[in-house]
């Protein structure tokens, strides 16, 4: 028998609590009438509310469903979900990974930032939400009740870091989450998003699925990185054939054959030379693997805009 008390953290002040890997197992959960508490689920849930918080430091696993702020002011959070959506609502910063186009209403002062963080089970808690690391739509905010000449959001400084929001658990008990905040280590792509990109070349890589795509796919984000190019945007999502010549054009039948095994995951690379560096990379370094990388500066930014808007469709973006 499932006891609501066991997922209820409701009327603490000053406190730290939470709850270790494996307590909340798809469960939900509700955070009410808290005031400067510092919270910490690490498991996955169903659905999360929190009503009514005051001055909160919060880290939310990975939920299935939605998180829900209302009436909520002063919390620092970091977050990851399939939606997410405040109303009545001040001051809030969130590190976030949302699958789908986050939402505020009522709200002002939000500030938005992409989701880091790393602790073992982590990676198991995302696929058992059935969430992918790849699709984190963190800076494209759609604000409900928008006023003219008023911005009700904006992004957190890109030099953020998550530390200095949400510190690490204090408490015995909770200190044996291996947790790191190393944007390095982070198990979600830190992606630039919405912010101004540094250069007008883009590069669009695919990788199809297989047993190494998300091996792959990091790998590649590490070699860029390192190298000084930017993740712009990264995308988990299931193709079919129609979609690939829309996509891939001249080169769509090597890959549709490709694309019966599973979802793809495509990656936005972005800098001066991004295209040249990305072809390189991927010839030198996944030499047995399929890999669509864009062809040419010219082609590219076509290339992502044909991806991203057929993503987004499907994602009813």
């Amino acid at each position: 028998q499932i006891d609501p008390k066991d997922y209820t953290f409701s009327g603490l002040k000053n406190e730290t609590v939470g709850r270790l890997p494996g307590k909340v197992a798809g469960q939900q959960f509700v955070i009410q009438d808290c005031e400067n508490c510092k919270i910490y689920i690490f498991d996955h849930s169903a659905t999360i509310t929190i009503d009514d918080c005051v001055n909160c430091q919060i880290f939310l696993g990975p939920i299935k469903g939605s998180v829900f702020f209302r009436d909520c002011k002063d919390c620092k959070c970091v977050v990851a979900c399939q939606q997410f959506r405040t109303r009545d609502c001040r001051k809030l910063e969130v590190f976030l990974c949302c699958a789908t186009q986050p939402i505020i209403e009522s709200s002002t002062g939000m500030k938005f930032g992409c989701f880091q963080y790393y602790y073992p089970e982590l990676a198991l808690q995302f696929k058992d939400a059935g969430l992918s690391i790849f699709n984190n739509t963190w800076s494209n905010i759609h604000d409900f009740t928008p006023v003219s000449g008023e911005n009700n959001w904006g992004l957190l400084p890109e030099t953020a870091v998550v530390q200095d929001y949400v510190p690490l658990p204090s408490s015995e008990e909770l200190k044996a989450v291996r947790v790191s905040t190393d944007a390095t280590k982070s198990i979600i792509p830190i992606t630039r998003g919405r912010r101004q990109k540094n250069s007008d070349e883009s590069c669009l890589a695919v990788f199809f699925a297989g047993d190494y795509t998300t091996a792959n796919a990091r790998k590649l984000i590490d070699e860029m990185t390192s190298k000084g190019f930017q993740l712009v945007q990264t995308k988990e999502i299931l193709m079919k054939a129609e979609d690939a010549h829309r996509v891939f054009q001249q080169s769509a039948l090597v890959f549709i054959p490709l694309l019966e095994k599973g979802p793809v995951v495509a990656l936005e690379f972005n800098g001066d030379g991004a295209v040249e560096q990305c072809r390189s990379t991927t010839n030198e370094v996944f030499s047995g693997t399929k890999v669509f990388v864009s062809e040419s500066k010219a082609s590219a930014s076509q290339d992502v805009d044909n991806f991203y808007n057929f993503a987004d469709m499907q994602m009813g973006m």
